[in-house]
């Protein structure tokens, strides 16, 4: 009787292959395959069987596969457990997390030294600078503010030496004629045109009129009569065409009259109406006021309307 042959050890033999039981592979061997594949006549042996762990199936390497990633995903778990677990508020990303503690503990308090004298004294006196500069600008802004507001009056400078008061010519003048008396004729008032137009009524009264131009003065009367010395005469006869005129005195060296109209003037004085008897000049702001006003008219002569 034969023995068989022998081969690998066999399986559990309560063990039933299943479905995905792998299949068991021969095994080679050279010597039996020789006697088993050879045949009389010399014909050629059959080719050599691979090794059985390259011969896994499609369905095992699939399976190995889904293994390793359950595996993989099972030990990441772990390790965020674990993390979860060793957290204590301390770190944070890698990163260590200082607390107030810690700062307290690397910065501590320094001791606070006693100041030298001299750094007293200069803050001493920086203290007392800013609050003097302080005051300075307070002050600078109260004086702008009266300034502005017209209490208070700032004069810079040397201030013009005050001249001396002239007083108002006092001789007795005549009337002299229309055509000896040169005339400038300036218009201080808001009203446009009232110099040319007075202009031209002096021209038809027989004045030569040179000046025709705008003018302001600081005196309120309705009509200001300026001339020089060399000129009392025609201002004379200037106030009695100008009802209610003051004269005023300039340097002036020839006998020009310049006529002022403010925005008092009413009007000429009409020709027939105009006193042409001597008198004086008539100029209220000047010392001593005239001994005989320059509007009034002799005895018996009616005085000129306004």
């Amino acid at each position: 009787m034969t023995r068989p042959p022998a081969g690998p050890p066999s399986e559990d033999p309560g063990e039933q292959p299943g479905r995905n039981a792998v299949p068991e592979t021969p095994v080679f061997q050279p010597g039996r395959a020789k006697s088993a594949g050879s045949k009389p006549g010399g014909s050629k042996p059959s080719a050599a069987v691979p090794d059985r762990d390259v011969l896994l199936t499609t369905r095992q390497r699939r399976r190995s596969a889904r293994d390793e990633r359950r595996q993989a995903r099972d030990a990441a778990y772990e390790l965020r457990q674990q993390r979860k677990k060793s957290k204590d508020g301390t770190s944070w990303r890698g990163h260590h997390i200082v607390d107030s503690e810690g700062l307290a503990e690397a910065f501590p308090d320094p001791e606070s030294p006693e100041l030298p004298s001299s750094t007293v004294r200069r803050r001493i006196t920086h203290g007392v600078t800013l609050v003097l500069l302080l005051a300075l600008v307070v002050a600078a802004v109260v004086l702008a503010g009266m300034v502005q507001r017209g209490e208070l009056e700032l004069k810079l400078g040397a201030g013009r030496p005050t001249p001396t008061p002239e007083s108002c010519p006092a001789e007795k003048l005549d009337y002299p004629a229309n055509k000896t008396v040169t005339v400038n004729v300036y218009n201080g008032g808001s009203l446009e045109g009232k110099a040319g137009q007075v202009a031209e009524e002096l021209k038809k009264r027989g004045y030569p009129v040179k000046d025709i131009d705008n003018k302001s003065t600081d005196y309120g009367a309705p009509t200001v009569v300026v001339s020089g010395p060399a000129g009392h005469a025609a201002a004379f006869n200037m106030q009695r065409n100008f009802a209610s005129s003051e004269y005023v005195q300039d340097d002036r060296a020839d006998g020009t009259v310049d006529i002022i109209l403010t925005s008092r003037f009413n009007g000429l004085v009409p020709p027939p109406k105009v006193d042409q008897t001597p008198g004086v000049l008539s100029c209220p702001r000047l010392s001593p006021p005239p001994s005989e006003p320059a509007a009034t008219k002799a005895a018996g002569t009616p005085a000129a309307a306004p």
